[in-house]
């Protein structure tokens, strides 16, 4: 009993020691394996000698049972993707991963297959050398399109030309102007005409020159004037700023006239007036201007001087400063106002002058206004002003003290409708009193207008208007209040002819008698326009002047003809 349970037992030790001898083989061929796939999966490193030959007879046998296809594939060599990242190898210094002679030959002698020591510095150094010593492609010798020699390859790029380098660009001096792409004409200019302006800093500049003869019937428009034909030089000047948030404009003008035959006459007439607006805060403005203008007394002044041989010059200063403030649809405004009027001697006709001191003063105004936005397009406001007028000499050549005090009124409308219409109309109420007592006070209504119409595109029609305090030298007479008037249309006849129409009014009331004097005239002129720079003008004239104080009335005609430059 007990030797067949030994055996059994032994029998069964035996089939274990197979199983175990199988499992061991199975897992070193699973691990001779490894190596030998992992260095055809394309990764690098070192193999043992004795596991590439175990791979080696394994793949060679299984080749025998594979198409000669697939064992071509199985036997394919490792090759670099470029010549030279691999030193160049013979048959005598093959490495692990080069097939041996006898690599068909299934019995043949699995020993080490190096044929020779490992590679020494002085060896590395000598294959260096020869690979420096070999000749390269070079990238600029191999032509577009030329076929590559797979032994010499070049690793550089080509610089390719762009897209466009094939044709030359059109944008010579002698290029033609293209289209725009949506085939849109270029629209015509408004007015092509219009001065261009010349870039002076952050201002335009618009300079306009004309110079031209004038013919006329009465020289000075005086009651005993002569004709003459005079020269008559006039020089204008505009410029605006172009900021972003504030603005200012500069608008001065000069004018010269001087006899060529007939009655002697030399003047010269000329002012400048700047404006500034400065945006302070949100809906609150600052209004500063300043204003400077000298010319000839006019010979329809009230002022009469007798035996004069020519007017005194007369100088005016202005300046004004303002605040403006919106809040919601209410609109404030608050300005200070400075005019000072300075008159140069009288020439007589003795050859003596008169000093005309005592008729040089100075008004300060104040001037309160509130409104309300009715509409954008309309705001009614009302105004109060209040201001007192200063003279240089306390009192006058008579001796009467002329300083007043000024108190006034009125009420008008804003209108804003853009570029159709525009302006401001108003109406009141203003009164001096003087200093002295034997001096009446001057009390009148008042008008005030500025507004423009353009009916149509190229008419304008404007229509002003302005209500004046005159002072007065003659012993015992207060002075005299001037209203003046005029009504203009200007017209684009074609776009290189312009023409104007205007009509003018002047009404004289004197305060301390029943006295007055009218002055109306009408005016009409022609522009042609030879270029956007020069032109031809003419212009027509007729003034008549009516007064119920003798040797006043007058009458004159003229005839303008010259040439008008701009800029």
């Amino acid at each position: 009993m007990m030797a067949r349970i030994s055996g059994e037992r032994t029998r069964h030790l035996e089939g274990a020691r197979i199983c175990v001898l199988l499992a061991t083989a199975s897992a070193a061929a699973l691990l001779f394996a490894l190596p030998v796939h992992a260095q055809q999966a394309g990764l690098r490193g070192a193999v043992a000698e004795t596991d590439a030959s175990t791979s080696v007879l394994k793949r060679r046998g299984q080749a025998a049972a594979q198409p000669a296809e697939a064992a071509a594939r199985d036997q394919s060599t490792y090759e670099p993707a470029s010549p030279g990242a691999v030193p160049a190898q013979d048959a005598a210094t093959a490495d692990l991963f080069s097939e041996p002679p006898n690599a068909d030959d299934a019995f043949g002698d699995a020993a080490p297959m190096r044929a020779t020591a490992p590679t020494t510095a002085r060896q590395r150094a000598e294959e260096r050398r020869k690979a420096q010593a070999r000749p390269r492609a070079s990238a600029t010798a191999i032509r577009p399109g030329a076929e590559t020699p797979a032994d010499d390859m070049t690793t550089g790029t080509v610089r390719q030309g762009t897209v466009d380098s094939a044709t030359l660009p059109e944008n010579g001096p002698d290029a033609a102007r293209q289209r725009a792409i949506e085939g849109r004409q270029p629209l015509p200019e408004e007015n092509p005409f219009a001065p261009t302006g010349i870039r002076f800093g952050t201002f335009t500049l618009k300079p306009t020159l004309e110079q031209g003869v004038e013919a006329t019937s009465n020289a000075d428009s005086s009651s005993d004037g002569k004709s003459a034909v005079l020269s008559e030089t006039s020089l204008r000047l505009n410029a605006a700023s172009d900021w972003e948030s504030h603005s200012a404009t500069i608008d001065a003008y000069g004018n010269f006239r001087k006899s060529v035959s007939g009655q002697d006459i030399q003047d010269v007439t000329g002012g400048i007036d700047g404006r500034l607006e400065l945006d302070l805060a949100e809906s609150l403005r600052a209004i500063a201007r300043l204003g400077y203008n000298v010319r000839p007394e006019s010979a329809s002044s009230p002022v009469v001087i007798t035996g004069t041989a020519e007017r005194p010059t007369l100088q005016t200063v202005e300046g004004e400063l303002g605040l403006e403030k919106d809040v919601g649809k209410f609109r404030f405004g608050v300005v200070g106002e400075a005019v000072r009027e300075s008159y140069g001697d009288a020439d007589l006709s003795d050859g003596g002058t008169l000093s005309q001191k005592d008729r040089n003063s100075t008004l300060y105004t104040g001037r309160f206004r509130a409104g309300y936005e009715v509409s954008p397009a309309l705001t009614p406001f009302g105004e109060v002003e209040f201001g007192r007028r200063i003279y240089e000499l306390r009192l006058d050549t008579a001796g009467f003290e002329r300083s007043s005090n000024r108190v006034g009124a009125r009420a008008g409308v804003e209108i804003d409708m853009g570029e159709k219409f525009g302006g401001e109309l108003s109406a009141g109420w203003i009164s001096e009193k003087f200093d002295d007592d034997r001096l009446a006070p001057v009390s009148a209504a008042t008008i005030a207008a500025d507004l423009k119409w353009s009916p149509m595109r190229g008419t304008i029609i404007g229509l002003t208007g302005e209500t004046y305090v005159e002072g007065s030298t003659t012993p015992g007479d207060s002075g005299s209040v001037l209203y003046t008037g005029r009504l203009s249309v200007e017209r684009q006849l074609r776009a290189n002819l312009t023409g104007f129409v205007a009509a003018g009014a002047g009404w004289r009331d004197y305060a301390s008698s029943s006295d007055h004097e009218l002055r109306l005239s009408a005016e009409a002129g022609l522009t042609w326009w030879l270029n956007r720079y020069a032109g031809l003008t003419g212009r027509l004239r007729h003034e008549t002047f009516d007064s119920t104080l003798p040797d006043r009335d007058s009458k004159t005609n003229s005839v303008f003809l010259g040439l008008k430059v701009q800029r």
